[in-house]
């Protein structure tokens, strides 16, 4: 029997970098997600429902003010994050992320592994053996409920197709939290980056660079994606602010450097004189930087962008990038798991279904002013 299920969840599986997240190698081991949980917390019905707490609204619709930093129950950003809430019992808590190629999601994997460490729960990391795949994503969730996994932490694909695979966590009442993308329905926790406001404060920070005018140039997101969509709201709402900056193109890059380097190679030759770019993610900055290398223009040109990804931060190092976000996948996950060892304890669900982190209030602009002790100490990439 046990040969079975192992085979069986193999064959559906693909487990991402799990060293210390409850493995002991790159495979997972399945008969271990199989073992029943040997909690000893309250029973589902002693305590608040998980996922219907705060309603049945659309998860787009929820408050995105941040919480005050010292309402968190985590300190620090990064991989400076740590807390000092401690698991009751050996829950079992699983990351499910897209795919295990995108690096933003192996140090989410790895943002899980820490905080498993540091309060003492198992970590159990998953993915889709076909990368991206929705109908892989939803099967994994089903399996791990059935497995009887205590929390699930989720990089969903796709917000409403996902909605069958949380229905059935309603069902069982076990918490979970949306990482980035939510569902399409407010769950236990939405953490990640309110994409919105990234855009908002990195478009402020460009148009100050620039004496709030100029001409520029905006690199859009994947057209069909939600994170992209939001950020470009960000960006324009914040534009309204200055009405002495010219959008001269706004052109989609898919959040790939490639693309960013040839989109902006050919809007060059109509706009040579730009003051600025606002690229969606860094590395669609990367290849803008690289086509304004090509035409004489590297360095004369700011740069706003997303992430602090480990080359983004080394091009606001070398003058290249004014100023990125740091997106901070290890620290949102591990805040994430933490509001879910709370509500396994005894009950306690997080102050608000959404909570931005890291938000402004955690000071994610990196600059050469805090590059350094961005690389040093916080960067998410180490």
């Amino acid at each position: 029997m046990k040969r079975t299920l192992t085979m069986a969840i193999t064959v559906l599986l693909v487990v991402a970098m799990l060293v210390g997240c409850g493995q002991t190698g790159p495979n997972v081991n399945p008969s271990n997600s199989a073992t029943p949980s040997t909690s000893t917390n309250p029973s589902g019905s002693e305590k608040p429902s998980a996922n219907d707490y705060w309603g049945p609204e659309p998860a787009l619709e929820a408050d995105p003010t941040p919480v005050a930093v010292d309402e968190l129950p985590t300190t620090g950003i990064g991989t400076q994050i740590s807390t000092d809430i401690k698991a009751n019992s050996k829950y079992k808590i699983a990351i499910i992320v897209k795919n295990t190629t995108n690096p933003f999601l192996l140090k989410s994997i790895a943002g899980t592994q820490k905080a498993a460490e540091d309060m003492g729960f198992e970590c159990i990391s998953l993915s889709p053996a076909r990368q991206d795949s929705l109908e892989d994503q939803v099967k994994i969730i089903e399996d791990a409920i059935q497995q009887g996994v205590d929390g699930i932490i989720l990089h969903p694909i796709d917000s409403n197709g996902i909605m069958p695979a949380i229905r059935k966590a309603q069902e069982a009442n076990i918490p979970v939290a949306c990482i980035g993308t939510p569902a399409a329905q407010q769950t236990f926790l939405r953490s990640g980056v309110d994409y919105t406001a990234t855009g908002v404060l990195i478009t402020h920070a460009v148009a100050e660079q620039i004496g709030k005018k100029g001409k520029i140039i905006i690199l859009e997101g994947p057209p069909a994606a939600q994170n992209a969509q939001e950020r470009l709201q960000g960006i324009q709402t914040a534009l309204k602010d200055y009405p002495e900056i010219e959008v001269v193109a706004s052109q989609t890059t898919n959040f790939k450097r490639t693309e960013g380097m040839s989109v902006t190679e050919n809007l060059l030759q109509k706009h040579r004189d730009i003051d600025a770019i606002i690229a969606c993610n860094d590395e669609s900055a990367l290849g803008a930087i690289q086509a304004l290398k090509a035409e004489g223009l590297d360095g004369k040109v700011v740069i706003g962008s997303f992430d602090g990804n480990e080359d983004g931060s080394a091009a606001i190092k070398n003058g290249q990038m004014h100023v990125s976000y740091n997106t901070d996948p290890f620290g949102s996950t591990y805040l994430s798991a933490v509001y879910i060892v709370q509500y396994l304890n005894d009950g306690t669900m997080p102050p608000k279904y959404f909570v931005p982190f890291p938000s402004e209030l955690q000071n994610p602009l990196i600059t050469s002013d805090n590059i350094d002790d961005y690389i040093n100490n916080i960067a998410w990439w180490h």
